[in-house]
């Protein structure tokens, strides 16, 4: 039976509404299970970068929450290393909810700069690393990850990396603990002073132990390793204001971010 245009487009316009209904309650039952789980991911990333691959694999979820409040601690900085601790609505500026890959389409000087402080067990006050998110380009799109540095604040502790859609076995090993490992022990400044970073280099299966800021590279995968060189030079020198703040001792002036 032929129905009449009324007909059809009032079917149309109730099965618009309903299922509009349908999708916007499986947004807000979704939307907190999602964040949760983005947070979670955020949090296993930085603490990556200071505890090893299988340690933080025998973690739980709920565990690496637990352990992430009573070992971390976080600010933020501008590229000049003052401490920013409002947002331009006045409300507490919280690191972990700086957005760094949305920072990275600003210019530098207009960033923000979380910091995470990985603290010994039990005494807040006693500091074993300072964790600072970096962020890239690859081949094919973003890369991002963190580095940790010693107290000393030069020699690398470890490093986490991601990406959002570098080519596997090449590009995308930058994630494997082989390659992060290779980043341990090196340093970021020279004998100097002068902030030199680390370089991964071109080919793979050369031995870079004796050079303080070379590690071994990725074969077939170059793009990605000069995009990870650039991400970790770039970051670390707009870190650099509070790096050299924090070595000669000076308290951190504090702003509030425009």
């Amino acid at each position: 039976m032929q129905q009449s245009n009324t007909y059809i487009i009032t079917f149309s316009i109730i099965l618009t509404v309903v299922l509009g209904l349908l999708l916007s309650g499986t947004s807000q039952v979704l939307g907190p299970l999602q964040k949760k789980a983005e947070e979670l991911d955020a949090k296993k990333q930085i603490l990556g970068a200071v505890l090893d691959a299988d340690q933080l694999k025998a973690l739980k979820p709920e565990e690496i929450l637990s352990f992430y409040e009573s070992r971390i601690s976080s600010k933020v900085v501008d590229i000049e290393g003052k401490e920013v601790t409002q947002n331009p609505d006045g409300s507490p500026m919280v690191a972990e909810k700086v957005n760094v890959g949305k920072n990275y389409k600003m210019a530098p000087e207009s960033r923000l700069y979380p910091i995470y402080v990985y603290h010994t067990e039990g005494k807040p006050e006693s500091v074993e690393s300072y964790i600072l998110p970096v962020y890239g380009a690859g081949l094919w799109d973003e890369i991002w990850g963190y580095v940790a540095l010693q107290t000393d604040l030069s020699t690398i502790e470890g490093v986490t990396f991601s990406h959002k859609g570098e080519t596997p076995g090449l590009g995308a090993r930058i994630t494997s603990p082989d390659v992060q490992q290779r980043y341990q022990g090196k340093q970021i400044f020279d004998e100097s002073g002068n902030l030199q970073s680390v370089s991964m280099q071109k080919g793979e299966g050369k031995d870079y132990s004796e050079d303080s800021h070379k590690v071994d590279g990725l074969s077939g995968a170059t793009i990605t390793a000069v995009g990870v060189n650039n991400m970790l030079k770039n970051y670390l020198q707009y870190y650099s204001s509070f790096l050299s703040s924090q070595k000669s001792g000076q308290q951190t002036e504090v702003v509030a971010v425009n």
